[in-house]
């Protein structure tokens, strides 16, 4: 009988795939050796490789830039990271590798742009794309930047009322987009997007506030679908609608050369996942090229801002099994060594689920399992995944150390679970280790960050 925890596994998916594989009955991820990663730093600890963050941008580059090859389309490409999904330095100083441009959607942004300057990471041609709904320091900052010369700084106008800000901060010409307020998807509590403009609102805008001011210059257009770019009519439908917008704004506004189609694109989060990147871009490129052309107007320059994308198959945590409850008949509870609403808050915040895979003891048999976090909490669990109603992992042996390996975290868990701050229950903030590879292909690990301390808490906390 196959009721070995590999044979669950290779029934179940496609397995072994590019990214994990099995040696010795221990798991490998983008080739790395995890269990002595984790025997070396212990756990629970979360890890960035930060090479995939470099091969998930020269992929989404590659294919846009062959597709406007192929289909001679007059404008060009411009990758932008929207560092909100990470703003950790080696992130940013991986990133910056790769010559892209950064989206901000924050006052405190301004000060990392600030920093990057100062240590030449960046330089004052390349684009600095501004959104969000400004607050006044987060205009003052940005207006500072303007003044000093950073040519491609675009504050994308969230609403009207931004723009008489600025004209009392920015010495010069102010080069700027505005933000279409996109429909939302049918199935959401609301029908039009908080922010930006109405569609319908923008030309008439342009023309009554805009058009005749010598020191203000529209340059992009701006939009952004939540439901993210999906092979779906109601996003080719946005798609269309948005460049209508463009045409019918172009027409008026010679200046206007650029559309920002915000982010969107998925990142697998199971092992199930099939998603075209290739044809996505194909028919973005293609739907845009044709609409202008009907309309007589110039191809424009498309931005994309890629945060989830870029960061998110760059991280994992990992953690280890404390022990197991049988609390009734059916149902065994695997406690590990943290919390889940602390170190992943999208799992109980918006009910997310990662790839989740046992690390060693891949030739026990395997159980079906919940897995519980430490705090005293009743959300704090994880109980399936994308693929399954249930989590299996090797039986529980109590002698036998049993580490577990979430994929593919990159994204927001720092920032949504408050980063070196208050933790629920105190729960520490795990260790956090950077692997990058040396110039001659070798793996190196640097730890980043210790467990959090608990003079730290108290110190918050006020007891120091």
């Amino acid at each position: 009988m196959k009721n070995k925890y590999a044979d669950l596994v290779e029934q179940t998916f496609d397995f072994p795939t590019e990214d994990f594989k099995v040696n010795n009955n221990n798991l490998s991820w983008l080739d790395l050796d995890l269990t002595s990663i984790i025997e070396k730093y212990g756990t629970p600890l979360k890890v960035t490789y930060l090479p995939k963050i470099s091969s998930q941008i020269q992929k989404a580059r590659n294919l846009f830039e062959n597709s406007i090859k192929k289909h001679n389309y007059k404008g060009n490409y411009n990758y932008c990271y929207c560092t909100k999904s990470s703003h950790f330095s080696f992130v940013l100083d991986e990133v910056l590798k790769n010559d892209v441009h950064i989206e901000t959607s924050s006052g405190f942004d301004i000060d990392i742009i600030e920093k990057l300057y100062e240590k030449g990471k960046i330089n004052k041609s390349q684009f600095i794309i501004c959104n969000g709904y400004k607050k006044q320091t987060y205009i003052e900052k940005s207006a500072n930047l303007i003044n000093q010369g950073f040519e491609n700084l675009y504050p994308i106008i969230d609403n009207k009322a931004e723009l008489n800000t600025y004209q009392n901060l920015v010495n010069e010409k102010l080069r700027f987009g505005i933000r279409i307020a996109s429909e939302e998807d049918p199935k959401f509590e609301f029908y039009t997007s908080r922010l930006g403009i109405g569609y319908k609102d923008i030309v008439p805008f342009y023309i009554d506030q805009i058009q005749d001011k010598a020191w203000l210059e529209l340059k992009m257009l701006h939009f952004f679908i939540n439901t993210g770019i999906q092979d779906t009519a109601y996003y080719w439908n946005e798609l269309a609608k948005c460049v209508s917008v463009y045409c019918n704004l172009k027409e008026v506004c010679p200046e206007l050369d650029s559309l920002n189609i915000g982010g969107g694109f998925p990142i697998q989060q199971s092992l199930n996942f099939n998603y075209d990147y290739e044809y996505m871009i194909e028919e973005i490129v293609t739907q845009i090229k044709t609409m202008c052309n009907e309309r007589g107007v110039k191809e424009p320059n498309i931005f994309t801002e890629f945060g989830s994308y870029t960061v998110g198959e760059s991280g994992a945590v990992f953690y280890s099994i404390l022990g197991q409850k049988q609390q009734n008949d059916r149902e065994k509870w695997n406690m590990i060594d943290s919390s889940f609403m602390t170190t992943l808050p999208d799992t109980w915040a918006i009910n997310k689920r990662f790839i989740l895979f046992a690390i060693n003891n891949w030739d026990l048999p395997y159980e079906r399992v919940f897995l519980g976090g430490l705090t005293c909490d009743s959300d704090d669990y994880y109980n399936s995944e994308q693929h399954s109603n249930a989590v299996y992992l090797p039986q529980y042996q109590p002698k036998l150390p049993q580490y577990i390996g979430f994929f593919h975290t990159g994204a927001y868990q720092e920032s949504v679970g408050g980063y070196g701050g208050i933790q629920h229950c105190l729960t520490p903030a795990p260790k956090h280790v950077v692997i990058n590879k040396d110039e001659n292909g070798n793996v190196t690990t640097q730890l980043f960050a210790e467990e959090q301390k608990v003079e730290k808490m108290l110190s918050i906390l006020g007891y120091q």
